[in-house]
């Protein structure tokens, strides 16, 4: 076990860049797209990955890791099950917070905004171009539901296997969902701690507003 003083004194230099007001773009989805190109380039492992915040009816918050599938003017995509313990919430608080860790640039952006569901075609799009054992895993998982073991859903697996051969259809309790950001926040670790962090903010005319915060 790690002792407190051993903890307490884990620490990193963060020297790989520096964040300027003056080289950042115009708009925060530029920005995002020429840092998200980076990431894909120097991350091992998924780039992709980002971590979902939500808070349900009781205020009780909640995160999770989840994959971007697309993003673009209208905001950023994932896809899950639409019962499970983050979709319920979002049925209740439809107000969501995504953060982006990319350790090897020394880098995070989050990003805030309402979350919506996209369109069923949107959905049978992505969901007809995943890997078919992606597709049965979506009917066989009850996400967020308790199971008596893992072999519950492997049978799972195997019985909609059978039942839909090569070309299972989605399942309607699973899509898209798209959080509409009004709000992203760029970090870029720098040494002594002394972080750069450049937000974006949607301003009463729908325009962004650009502003460093103290780290």
């Amino acid at each position: 076990m790690t002792t407190d003083k051993k903890l307490a004194d884990l620490r990193k230099s963060y020297e790989k860049g520096s964040l300027l007001e003056h080289e950042l773009d115009l708009e925060p989805l530029q920005q995002f797209d020429a840092w998200f190109q980076e990431a894909l380039k120097h991350e091992q492992y998924e780039a992709n990955a980002m971590t979902v915040a939500t808070v349900d009816e009781n205020g009780r918050p909640s995160c999770r890791p989840v994959l971007v599938k697309s993003y673009d003017e209208r905001g950023l995509v994932w896809y899950t099950n639409y019962l499970s313990r983050k979709s319920k919430a979002l049925e209740s608080n439809p107000y969501a917070s995504l953060q982006f860790h990319w350790q090897a640039l020394e880098r995070v952006v989050r990003i805030e905004g309402r979350v919506c569901k996209v369109s069923e075609q949107e959905s049978d799009e992505y969901f007809a171009s995943r890997p078919l054992s992606h597709r049965i895993g979506a009917w066989a998982s009850p996400q967020s539901q308790v199971i008596s073991g893992r072999e519950e859903i492997v049978a799972n697996a195997a019985k909609y296997g059978l039942e839909f051969g090569l070309k299972p259809p989605r399942p309607p309790h699973w899509g898209g969902f798209r959080l509409e950001p009004d709000y992203w926040e760029f970090w870029q670790g720098r040494t002594s701690r002394l972080h750069d962090r450049i937000v974006y903010q949607l301003d009463g005319d729908g325009r962004w507003l650009k502003q460093r915060l103290a780290p």
